[in-house]
C-alpha cells in the first residue's frame, strides 16, 4: 500500500463506515450508469410482474442456491430470495467447484413463477413458488442428462410447451447447437426429442443460453454466441417454432470497453419499453450486470447504441431509466452484516451444501459463531464451509473482528480471499498469545504476535483487483499484513470474500465468533502503518 492509496473510512475510529453503496448506478437525475450490480450474477435471466422486476443468475456449486433479486426499475436490485437451500444431489457435500447450477430461467405461467435450471452432470431441474420472496419447491428432476444445459422453459398460445436448451462442449463435445424439445405443460418431464433448430459452427462456433420469446407473430431465439470473455449476442426468428430461423447479431462490443456483452434476457417496462439484462466478464470481479435499452426496427431488436460507423449495436455507458411506478430509494445488493438477526444475510453463499451445525447465530447474539471443520489450510478454496459472498465494485473495503473460542489452540479463523487461488489473513491462539499469519501464493507467513484478544481484520480492494490484508488488535492502529495480491477468479466464478474457521477436531467443538462484517467505498484517508512487526516472513503451518 502506497502513501497515497485510498483507505477505508472509519467510525469512531474503531469500525468502517457501514454502507452497502460501494458502486451506485442510479445517478439519482433519470438516468443510470452501467453496469447496473457490479457483482457475478453470471447468465442472469429476468422477468417482469407487475411493477416488479424479478432477476436470477448462475449459483454453481455455492448454497443457498439460485439468487433472486428484485427491482422497481431493472436499476436498482436488492437480494429478496433464493430458490434453493442445498443443491439436489448428495455429491455437493464437497465442494464441486464450477458444478452445479448453470443459467437458469425464470417465468410466470398459470398464477406461478417457474425456475427452470440445469446442473451439467445430473439434468434439467424445475422449481415453482406462488411469491418470488417465498417458499419455492424442492427442485424436480425433469430430465436426467449429462450435457444439457440452459434450459428455458416456453408455452405457447395454444398451451403446448417446450424447452429449448443448449450442450456442454465439456461434458458432451457439443458446443454449436441448440435444441427445442415438447414438454409436459407442468414442466415434470420432456415428452420427446425435438430437433436441433440452429447449428451453423462457422457462423457461432460456440453458442449457448437460449432464451426463447413470441412477439407480434415470430418466435424468437436470444442466444449468446463466442465465447465468455470475448462473445456477442445473437438473435434467431422465425414463424414456425422449429425453424427455420433467420439470424442476426444485435449486440456487440464494437468500439466499446465493455467486452463480450451477451447471454441474458430481453423484458418490457410498464410503458411497453423494451430493456436486455446481460453480463460482462470482468476477470476477478466475475461476470457483472449490464442494462442495455432495445429498439425494435422490422420486428429485429436492436440492442445498446448504433457503433460508430453505423454497422453495428453495442453497449451503452449510461442511459436514461426504464419506466417505473416510482415510490423508491436508490438501492444496491447487500453486502455489509452486523449479525444482529438469527438469520444471515441474503448475500451470504456456503462452498457446498450447508449444515445447520457449521453456524450459530444465536449462541452469542449479536455475533456470528463458526465451528472448525477440519481442512487443509493450504486448499482453502475447495472447504466446503467457507461463508462467503460476491465483490460488490471496483473498488471497496472490509472489515471484520473475529475473537477465538476456548479449546481452539489447533484451529485458525480469518478473513479470505478465494478464486483459483486464495489468499487469508487468519489467527491462531499458541499458549497465551495471539498470532497473526497471512496466506499468500500457497505459502504462509507470522505477521505478528499479540494478546490473547479480539483481532480485527482488514481488506483493501482497489483497482484491477488488488488486494491488501491488515490487521489491528483490539484498538490498536492497523497495521499491513503481507504485501498487495492480485485477485483470481475461481471456476466459472468470479472471486469471492469471506470468513472462515477450520481445526482438526472433526466434532466442531472449537469455534470462533466474528463480530461483524462491514463493506465500506475507498476514500482517501490516512493509511494503514507500515511498521508493522514482520520477524523475516517465518514461515508458519495453517
Amino acid at each position: 500500500m502506497t502513501p497515497n492509496q485510498p483507505h477505508i473510512p472509519l467510525t469512531n475510529g474503531a469500525g468502517v463506515q457501514r454502507t452497502d453503496a460501494a458502486w451506485t448506478p442510479d445517478q439519482g437525475d433519470g438516468s443510470y450508469r452501467n453496469p447496473v450490480i457490479w457483482a457475478d450474477y453470471s447468465d442472469p435471466d429476468v422477468i417482469r410482474h407487475g411493477d416488479d422486476f424479478y432477476l436470477i443468475a448462475s449459483s454453481f456449486q455455492c448454497t443457498p442456491g439460485l439468487p433472486i433479486l428484485h427491482s422497481r426499475d431493472l436499476v436498482n436490485w436488492r437480494i429478496i430470495n433464493h430458490a434453493v437451500k442445498n443443491l439436489p444431489h448428495p455429491r455437493y457435500g464437497c465442494a464441486q467447484l464450477g458444478c452445479g447450477v448453470w443459467a437458469p430461467s425464470i417465468r410466470f405461467h398459470e398464477g406461478r413463477f417457474w425456475i427452470v435450471f440445469a446442473m451439467p452432470d445430473e439434468g434439467v431441474y424445475v422449481t415453482t413458488a406462488r411469491d418470488p420472496a417465498g417458499a419455492w419447491s424442492e427442485p424436480r428432476l425433469m430430465h436426467a442428462a449429462i450435457g444439457v444445459i440452459d434450459p428455458c422453459p416456453f408455452w405457447d398460445d395454444d398451451g403446448s410447451a417446450y424447452l429449448a436448451h443448449a450442450y456442454a462442449h465439456s461434458r458432451c463435445g457439443i458446443k454449436h447447437c441448440l435444441r427445442i424439445r415438447p414438454m409436459a405443460p407442468d414442466a415434470s418431464r420432456l415428452t420427446g426429442e425435438g430437433q436441433v433448430v440452429y447449428q451453423n459452427e462457422q457462423r457461432n462456433p460456440t453458442i449457448e443460453g437460449p432464451k426463447l420469446y413470441k412477439r407480434n407473430g415470430w418466435y424468437y431465439i436470444s442466444a449468446p454466441a463466442g465465447g465468455v470473455e470475448s462473445g456477442w449476442q445473437t438473435v434467431l426468428r422465425s414463424r414456425d417454432l422449429f425453424g427455420p430461423y433467420e439470424e442476426r447479431v444485435v449486440l456487440e462490443q464494437g468500439g466499446t470497453a465493455i467486452n463480450g456483452p451477451h447471454q441474458g434476457g430481453l423484458v418490457d417496462d410498464r410503458d411497453g419499453n423494451s430493456w436486455f439484462i446481460h453480463f460482462q466478464d470482468a476477470g476477478a470481479y466475475g461476470r457483472i450486470t449490464h442494462l442495455e435499452p432495445v429498439n425494435w426496427q422490422d420486428d429485429w431488436p436492436q440492442i445498446g447504441k448504433p457503433s460508430a460507423d453505423g454497422g453495428r449495436w453495442e453497449p451503452v455507458e449510461s442511459h436514461r431509466k426504464p419506466a417505473s411506478a416510482g415510490g423508491f430509494s436508490p438501492q444496491t445488493p447487500q453486502s455489509s452484516d452486523e449479525f444482529d438477526s438469527d438469520q444471515l444475510g441474503l448475500q451470504w453463499q456456503w462452498n457446498a451444501n450447508h449444515r445447520p451445525d457449521w453456524l450459530s447465530l444465536t449462541e452469542r447474539p449479536g455475533w456470528a459463531r463458526l465451528f472448525c471443520r477440519p481442512h487443509n489450510p493450504a486448499e482453502l478454496a475447495s472447504a466446503p464451509n467457507l461463508l462467503l459472498q460476491k465483490f460488490p465494485a471496483p473498488e471497496f473495503a472490509v472489515e471484520t473482528e473475529v475473537e477465538l473460542g476456548p479449546g481452539i489452540e489447533s484451529g485458525v479463523a480469518g478473513l479470505a480471499v478465494v478464486g483459483r487461488e486464495h489468499a487469508a489473513v487468519y489467527t491462531r491462539r499458541e499458549q497465551s498469545q495471539q498470532r497473526v499469519c497471512v496466506r499468500t501464493g500457497g505459502a504462509a507467513s507470522l505477521i505478528s504476535v499479540g494478546p490473547a484478544s479480539p483481532v480485527r481484520f482488514r481488506l483493501t480492494v482497489t483497482k484491477d483487483s488488488l488486494c491488501q490484508f491488515e490487521f489491528s488488535f483490539g484498538e490498536r492502529p492497523f497495521q499491513l499484513a503481507g504485501d498487495p495480491f492480485p485477485a483470481t477468479p475461481g471456476v466459472w466464478i468470479g472471486a469471492r470474500m469471506g470468513l472462515y474457521a477450520c481445526g482438526p477436531n472433526p466434532d466442531g467443538a472449537s469455534y470462533a465468533d466474528f463480530a461483524f462484517f462491514r463493506v465500506a467505498a475507498l476514500r482517501a484517508a490516512t493509511p494503514a502503518s507500515s511498521h508493522s512487526p514482520q520477524p523475516g516472513r517465518v514461515q508458519v503451518g495453517g
